[in-house]
């Protein structure tokens, strides 16, 4: 949940209930319910994940109805709440990234999400596998040709409204709107009919970090039943839904998700964010032929106008020139125009190194395939900083080039959080699933076995 989401929502008197006091299963008795969760999805057959703001929270995104929720500060009359980052900086939680396992493996089929914050798209549950009920501050589409654009920027309003962009289709042109809903929007079916029909099909709806107040998609699990299916609630705080759902979970999600995946034999994958950006360098020859001009630009993917989020500076220094003094950049957009004497074709460094020089030769690469590169470098380096160019285009009069570039910014990796030792359980590889009680620090060789069956 983005703080400027909230505060670009119309007043509404009535949100439903908020500032709940939060429960906690005892560790015993949440050992035994994550272990009866694990063996649910384990037999499952159509698993569709429901998701709400609690799975943000650890992100350092506030969640609505919490004790220090937006709206229960609100009313309180102690304003927003203060994140602790930018929203577009938010890297997705260990529950985004266990999802994404999950759907990986072939066991999680849908997420519908109530949330606005792209963090499933960032964590690469894939579009087609993801209804977005509330949609999300980082896209915009094209009211005409249907087109999506996914940002790097949150867009500046909400409410289904024309934005400062336009469709960049040729042949349509048409101004683009937001996808975000204010409270008088109706859910957009392109969302809400695969949402209906997946949770129709499922054996199985896991809602995670929701108060399932907000109507109509609270309503959505409840489908499952009619089939013949079930619904579980990991959730802090009481529910309306509570007394029809399967297993109710008072647990923080990233535990209980992160023991779900321990007893699956499932490891959780790490986050790699990759950002884009455009570098263009345009080159001549002053009319003495003394002098070289050169314009350096670095701009956004999306359009000259359009913000660099994840840049705040960018250094110019120029190592083979110690003559010539390095300028850093302060304001977007970053833009450099310089003299050097000569015709060589001068060379650039930035922040992170990238070195090059004035090409006419134009290439394009495939994206996911140099994206899958970057990844595995950057977990085999343990870092960021790896780049890559995607696509180059040359151009003789003026000499210049435009390149696109990939370039690796945040890599986190997910350590599953441990199992109480009060209470441990064993995935074994026949699916069985081995349960030993630890009492006062002393293994008792004591075991229940449960079947896939059971």
């Amino acid at each position: 949940m983005s703080l400027g989401y909230a505060e670009k929502l119309s007043y509404k008197e009535d949100v439903g209930t908020v500032g709940m006091s939060e429960i906690f299963d005892p560790p015993n008795v949440l050992q035994q319910k994550i272990e009866e969760l694990a063996l649910m999805i384990q037999k499952s057959k159509h698993l569709v994940a429901f998701t709400g703001a609690g799975i943000s929270t650890s992100c350092g995104i506030p969640d609505f109805r919490g004790p220090k929720g937006v709206w229960t500060l609100q009313r309180e009359g102690k304003g927003v709440p203060q994140a602790s980052l930018p929203f577009h900086r938010a890297m997705p939680s260990l529950t985004h990234m266990a999802l994404v396992e999950l759907e990986k493996a072939g066991i999680l089929k849908f997420v519908i999400s109530q949330n606005v914050d792209s963090l499933h798209l960032r964590s690469g549950i894939p579009r087609e596998k993801l209804a977005e009920l509330h949609g999300n501050s980082f896209r915009e589409f094209c009211p005409s040709c249907g087109a999506e654009y996914l940002r790097d920027f949150e867009i500046e309003t909400i409410g289904m409204k024309e934005t400062s962009r336009r469709c960049s289709d040729p042949k349509c042109g048409a101004k683009l709107k937001d996808t975000v809903l204010d409270w008088e929007d109706a859910l957009p079916s392109k969302e809400m009919n695969p949402a209906e029909k997946h949770c129709k099909m499922a054996d199985v709806v896991l809602c995670l970090g929701t108060s399932l107040q907000i109507t109509p998609a609270c309503n959505l699990p409840l489908k499952s039943i009619r089939g013949g299916g079930k619904f579980v609630i990991v959730n802090l705080q009481q529910t309306p839904k509570d007394k029809k759902a399967s297993l109710v979970i008072h647990g923080r999600v990233d535990k209980v998700i992160s023991g779900v995946l321990h007893f699956l034999n499932l490891k959780i994958p790490p986050y790699v964010r990759i950002d884009l950006v455009q570098l263009s360098l345009t080159q001549s020859l002053k009319k003495n032929k003394r002098y070289v001009k050169w314009t350096l630009r670095i701009a956004s993917v999306h359009g000259q106008r359009a913000p660099l989020p994840f840049l705040k500076s960018v250094e110019v220094s120029f190592p083979d020139r110690p003559d010539l003094k390095a300028a850093v950049l302060l304001k977007q957009p970053f833009l450099l125009k310089s003299f050097g004497d000569g015709c060589g074709c001068p060379k650039s460094r930035i922040e992170w190194p990238i070195d090059f020089k004035v090409s006419v030769d134009s290439f394009s690469h495939d994206k996911d395939t140099v994206f899958q590169k970057l990844r595995d470098d950057a977990l085999q380096d343990s870092n960021c900083g790896q780049y890559a160019v995607i696509e180059r285009e040359g151009f003789s009069k003026p000499r210049s080039e435009v390149a696109t570039y990939a370039i690796v910014t945040n890599v986190l990796s997910h350590n599953s959080l441990a199992i109480p030792k009060a209470f441990e359980v064993k995935p074994e590889s026949n699916g069985t699933v081995t349960k030993r009680c630890i009492e006062d620090g002393n293994d008792n060789k004591a075991f229940v076995k449960r079947s896939k069956d059971s």
